[in-house]
């Protein structure tokens, strides 16, 4: 898994979706007869988030063109949320990052996933979460105020810290990293926007946020209240010796955040889920889409952060991929 890796323009990711699309012919979904579901609803997160818009994106894009005859989003917590609507069938489709999606695999209990109603069916029966692709890079804030005083991961602890809102993946991320530092907090369970408030309020001092750069909420705050971030890429190594292999450093460049410099920090693969009993017809259509359309899928706010490459959608941090998603990504590549 490389190392430092860094911020490339939407414009290169265009044009290498372009250039990697030329000659191929149109995408399953574009050639169908009509829509292969009526409905396909995306788990999304917070307001002002990079999930939301993401998964709003995609629903359009999903109903553009003819994946689907309705295509629309649900607001979340986040990471675990996602997954406990995808399995209790709320949601089709839902964002999440791959190390909680790999604990709700190896321990459903723990990652709050609801069992459907009624009688226990058989494990063999049960549907199952499973990958569709890998979406795009997630940069671990760990945003406290200038004048706080609060200089490295160390400062944190005894501290009020906005860990996020319940069923976000933020959480799970956030406890595995204060564990390696063996920093112990005073954790809020507040989300991004009432997490940023309280920061601006100074009845938190610090704040959790696992998202793309810029996220546009702390974008907004840096710009009412002096922040910085801390460089949490010291505890990659160590965390990742601990949990797997889920985390690379990543850098959140200069001029994301007004008044915040280039700082180090913990890189994460967003993963988009379903259940393993979702129609091979219909992953097969949105494979494609995230394979030909994925220019459509950026949200406008995004220096573009390593967004679906079609040589990196497969790379699901080990997570399962759907059988249908497996054959179309066989087919595009050879």
């Amino acid at each position: 898994m490389a190392e430092g890796r860094g911020i490339t323009r939407r414009s290169l990711l265009r044009a290498g979706l372009a250039a990697t699309a030329a000659g191929l012919v149109l995408p399953a979904a574009a050639c169908a007869p009509g829509p292969v579901a009526d409905a396909i609803t995306v788990a999304g997160g917070e307001q002002g988030g990079f999930y939301l818009e993401f998964a709003t994106l995609l629903a359009q894009s999903l109903e553009r063109h003819g994946v689907t005859r309705h295509g629309s989003t649900i607001e979340t917590g986040g990471s675990v949320d996602n997954m406990a609507r995808i399995s209790s069938g709320a949601a089709t489709l839902g964002i999440s990052l791959a190390d909680a999606a790999a604990n709700a695999l190896t321990a459903p209990s723990s990652a709050g996933l609801p069992m459907p109603a009624g009688p226990a069916p058989s494990s063999a029966a049960t549907p199952k979460l499973v990958a569709l692709a890998r979406v795009y890079e997630n940069y671990v804030h760990c945003l406290v105020r200038k004048d706080g005083g609060i200089a490295a991961v160390a400062d944190l602890a005894g501290r009020a810290v906005a860990m996020g809102a319940p069923g976000a993946g933020t959480s799970f991320t956030a406890r595995r990293l204060l564990e390696t530092a063996g920093v112990a907090v005073r954790e809020e369970a507040l989300g991004l926007n009432q997490g940023l408030a309280a920061l601006r309020a100074g009845s938190v001092e610090a704040l959790f946020w696992s998202g793309g750069v810029p996220t546009a909420a702390v974008a907004a705050a840096a710009n009412q209240t002096g922040l910085r971030l801390i460089d949490l890429s010291p505890l990659i190594v160590p965390t990742r010796t601990r949990f797997g292999e889920y985390y690379e450093r990543v850098l959140v460049p200069a001029g994301a955040y007004e008044g915040i410099p280039s700082t180090w920090t913990v890189g994460a693969a967003n993963l988009l889920l379903c259940r393993d009993d979702l129609s091979p017809d219909a992953v097969r259509a949105t494979v494609d889409l995230l394979l030909t359309r994925g220019s459509e899928l950026v949200p406008s706010t995004s220096l573009g952060v390593q967004f679906l490459s079609p040589e990196t959608l497969i790379n699901t941090a080990g997570i399962p991929l759907h059988p249908a998603a497996t054959a179309a990504y066989r087919d595009f590549h050879g």
